[in-house]
C-alpha cells in the first residue's frame, strides 16, 4: 500500500477549557518523521502472582510429579501411600508414589490433588488425564475422578474411569472425563481399585483441558493465550522480572531446564513464594512445564518478537548484600554459555546440539531470535563488570543479536545516572528502563524522553505501571495515566524501541502484587482498564511519527494545556491521532488538516474511545464489560475543518482513512 505522507500540516485547534478566553491551543502535527518500531508495544511475561503454573499453563494438578521438598504437598492420601526416589522413569524427577493396597478390602488406597485454588471444571468440557504407570507384580487397576467434595449428591463424582495398568515397565496412560456440572473447588482422586494386586506405582499426574490454546495437548488455557493475541504486540519479555535472579543462585531461572521432554524437567523454587509475607504462598514452585520452547513458540503464535532475559551471575540485589552471594566475575563461562546456547536453541541448524533439540520437539525451523537481554533489574559497577564479558563475546560471535542492558529498578536517582553513562560506553543495543509510579509522577512525564540522545543506544520501557496513590489496584484513572505518558513513547519513536507494561497476569486468588493487567481464576478471566489502554496502542501502533504541538510545544500536559496528552502516526494513508484528556472537563476542538486535496479527501473516521462511569471503577470477573473500548465509525468528507468533542477522562483514537 501507498504510504501517506504530509508535505502540509495537520492542525487541530483546540478551545480548550482553561485556556485564556478566546485563544484556542493548536495542536501541529508537521511531516512525517521517526518510524515506529514493530516491536513498539508489547507483552512482559513472569510467573508472578501464579501466572504460569496455575494460570496461562493449563495443567490443573500441584505437585505432579512429587518433587516439591514437601513430596506430598497438594496431595491427600488414604490407605498405604509410600513416596519413593529409585528407578523412576525420569532422572531429573526422580521421585514417584507406590500405592499398595491397604490390608483390607473396605479400605482404600487413594490419592486426592487439590489442584491450584481448587481443580475447576466445566459441565461437559473434556479434560485430560495422564499419568506413567507401571504394575511390577502383575496387572492392576486404578480408578480416576474428578470429585466436588462439596456435592449434595449421592455421589461427589463428577467423572469417573477405570485404567487397566498391564505393563511392569513404565508407560503413560491416558483416559478421558466429562464432568456433569461445572465446579471450582473439585478435586482430582486416584483410587487403586485392585485389592489383590500388592501395588502400582504412579508418576507424573496430569490434567488438562482438552480445549488448550491452539488445540495443543498439554498446552495453555485458551482465554489467557487469546488476550495476549488480542493486543497484537510487537515483542514479548521472558520469563522474567526477579526470577531471572532467584533469591539464591540455585532458585534462579534456568532455561535449559525447561526444554527436552516436560516430564524431565526438574521444578524450581518460585523466587515469590515469601517475599512478601503478607502474602505467603508456601506451594509456591515452577514446574517448567511453560519453558523456552514454550515461551518462543507462543511468541511466534502471538506475532510477537521474542526476548528472553538472562541471568548475568547476580542474584537478587534487593534481597542479598553479600557480594559472596552472587558468582566471581572470573566464574562466569557456564552463563555466558548459556547465553551463546540459547542462541543456538533458538536460531541454530538442525546440525547443532541446541538446534536438534529445538527440532526434536517439533519446530526444525529457527525462532528467529534477534533481541536478548543479560540481567533483570541490577544496579552498580558489580553489574557493570558482570555484563561487560557478555557484550565482548555476544558481539564477536553474534553481531546479529541486539543486547538489552538494565538501567536499574529505578526511573531515576543515583543508580540510574550511573548506569545509563556505563550502558553506553558498553554500546549495548536497549537499555530497559522500569518505573511502578505513582498518578503525579506519570502526569509529569509526558516529555521524559523528548530531551534523550537521539542516537546510539536506546530505550526499552520493559516495566512499568501507574500505582494510585492509597490505591495500589487497578482502576481506571491510572490506566488513562498510563495512556497519556505512552504518547511520549510514541512521540519518541526514534528513541524508545519498545514498552511493555507489568505485571501481565493475576490469579485472584494467588497474588502478590498488584496491578496487573489481566486478572483470572480458575475458570474466568478479565480484561482491565490497562489492558484496553495497551491494546489501542498496540492496534494503533502505525508507521512513522507525526509530531504535533501545541503553541510549539509538544502535547504533554504541559501548563497551560489542561491535562491533555497527544501523539499522532500514519499508517499506510491513514491518519491515526491518540487523545488522553485527564482532566475532569470535556474539551471541544476542531481538527484542520492542511494539504488535502480536494479529489482525494480523508472519507471515512473511526473513533475508538476509553471511558469509566468513575476514576475508582473497574472491571471484575462478575462484570468484565463495565469498562471496554467502544468502536463508532462514519462516513466523512474532509478536506479542511472537522470538529468534536473530547469527554472528560478518557483515552480517545481517531483513525482517519481515504
Amino acid at each position: 500500500m501507498k504510504r501517506f505522507t504530509l508535505s502540509a500540516a495537520i492542525v487541530l485547534a483546540a478551545a480548550l477549557t482553561g485556556a485564556a478566553a478566546g485563544t484556542p491551543a493548536v495542536l501541529r502535527a508537521d511531516k512525517p518523521g521517526a518510524e515506529v518500531s514493530p516491536t513498539m508495544y508489547g507483552i512482559f511475561f513472569e510467573d508472578i502472582n501464579f501466572g504460569a503454573d496455575g494460570g496461562l499453563y493449563a495443567e490443573m494438578v500441584k505437585n505432579r510429579s512429587f518433587e516439591f521438598p514437601n513430596s506430598l504437598q497438594g496431595w491427600k492420601t488414604a490407605g498405604k501411600v509410600e513416596v519413593r526416589d529409585q528407578d523412576g522413569p525420569f532422572d531429573r524427577n526422580p521421585h514417584y508414589v507406590r500405592l499398595s493396597s491397604s490390608g483390607h478390602r473396605e479400605k482404600s488406597t487413594a490419592l486426592e490433588n487439590e489442584g491450584f485454588f481448587g481443580v475447576s471444571v466445566k459441565a461437559d468440557s473434556l479434560y485430560r488425564f495422564s499419568a506413567y504407570m507401571r504394575a511390577p507384580e502383575g496387572a492392576g487397576k486404578i480408578r480416576v475422578e474428578l470429585s466436588d467434595p462439596a456435592s449434595m449428591d449421592e455421589t461427589q463424582a463428577l467423572a469417573s474411569q477405570t485404567i487397566e495398568v498391564s505393563s511392569r515397565d513404565w508407560q503413560k496412560y491416558t483416559v478421558e472425563l466429562r464432568p456433569s456440572r461445572t465446579v471450582s473447588k473439585g478435586v482430582l482422586r486416584i483410587f487403586l481399585v485392585h485389592p489383590d494386586n500388592h501395588f502400582i506405582d504412579v508418576e507424573h499426574v496430569s490434567l488438562f483441558p482438552a480445549d488448550t490454546w491452539k488445540g495443543r495437548e498439554g498446552g495453555l488455557r485458551r482465554d489467557l493465550a487469546q488476550a495476549l493475541y488480542d493486543l497484537n504486540p510487537g515483542v514479548f519479555r521472558f520469563p522474567g522480572g526477579c526470577i531471572v535472579e532467584g533469591t539464591e543462585l540455585p532458585d534462579r531461572y534456568q532455561w535449559k531446564n525447561t526444554v527436552g521432554p516436560v516430564e524431565n524437567r526438574p521444578i524450581n523454587l518460585n523466587r515469590w513464594q515469601s517475599t512478601f509475607l503478607s502474602r505467603f504462598y508456601p506451594d509456591y514452585f515452577q514446574s517448567g512445564g511453560l519453558g523456552f520452547y514454550e515461551y518462543f513458540q507462543l511468541a511466534e503464535d502471538i506475532g510477537a518478537a521474542p526476548l528472553p532475559v538472562l541471568n548475568v551471575g547476580l542474584v537478587c540485589q534487593f534481597q542479598n548484600h553479600d557480594a559472596d552471594a552472587h558468582v566471581p566475575v572470573d566464574s562466569l563461562q557456564q552463563y555466558i554459555d548459556d547465553a551463546l546456547d540459547l542462541i543456538e536453541f533458538a536460531n541454530g541448524g538442525t546440525d547443532t546440539e541446541w538446534g536438534a533439540l529445538r527440532a526434536s520437539m517439533g519446530h526444525p525451523e529457527p525462532f528467529g531470535l534477534k533481541y536478548l537481554a543479560v540481567g533483570n533489574e541490577q544496579w552498580g559497577p558489580e553489574y557493570v563488570e558482570r555484563l561487560a564479558p557478555f557484550v565482548e563475546v555476544l558481539r564477536k560471535q553474534h553481531p546479529e543479536i541486539k543486547i538489552i542492558g538494565t538501567s536499574g529498578p529505578d526511573s531515576e536517582g543515583d543508580k540510574f545516572e550511573y548506569l545509563w553513562p556505563e550502558m553506553r560506553r558498553l554500546k549495548v543495543d536497549l537499555v530497559d528502563e522500569h518505573f511502578y509510579r505513582p498518578e503525579s509522577w506519570f502526569l509529569s512525564q509526558g516529555t521524559r524522553y523528548d530531551k534523550y540522545p537521539r542516537k546510539g543506544t536506546k530505550v526499552f520501557a520493559g516495566e512499568y505501571a501507574c500505582h494510585g496513590k492509597g490505591k495500589k489496584y487497578n482502576h481506571f484513572y491510572p490506566a488513562l495515566l498510563e495512556a497519556a505518558f505512552m504518547t511520549g513513547l510514541e512521540r519518541n519513536a526514534d528513541v524508545v524501541e519498545m514498552a511493555t507494561y507489568a505485571p501481565l497476569f493475576a490469579h485472584v486468588e494467588g497474588w502478590q502484587w498488584r496491578p496487573d493487567m489481566i486478572w483470572f481464576d480458575n475458570l474466568r478471566s478479565m480484561k482491565t482498564s490497562s489492558y484496553y489502554v495497551q491494546q489501542l496502542y498496540g492496534l494503533n501502533a502505525g508507521e512513522r511519527v507525526l509530531p504535533l504541538t501545541l503553541d510549539g510545544r509538544p502535547i504533554a500536559g504541559l501548563e497551560g494545556q489542561n491535562g491533555l496528552f497527544a501523539s499522532a502516526v500514519s499508517e499506510g494513508q491513514d491518519i491515526i491521532v491518540k487523545v488522553a484528556n485527564t482532566s475532569e472537563t470535556a474539551q471541544p476542538f476542531s481538527l484542520d488538516i492542511k494539504g488535502l486535496k480536494k479529489k482525494s479527501p480523508l472519507t471515512r473516521l473511526s473513533v475508538t474511545r476509553l471511558t469509566a462511569p468513575g476514576d475508582d471503577a473497574e472491571n471484575t470477573l462478575d462484570n468484565p464489560g463495565l469498562i471496554a473500548p467502544v468502536t463508532t465509525t462514519e462516513a466523512v468528507d474532509i478536506t479542511g475543518e472537522w470538529s468534536a468533542e473530547l469527554p472528560a477522562r478518557s483515552f480517545t483514537v481517531y483513525r482517519f482513512s481515504r
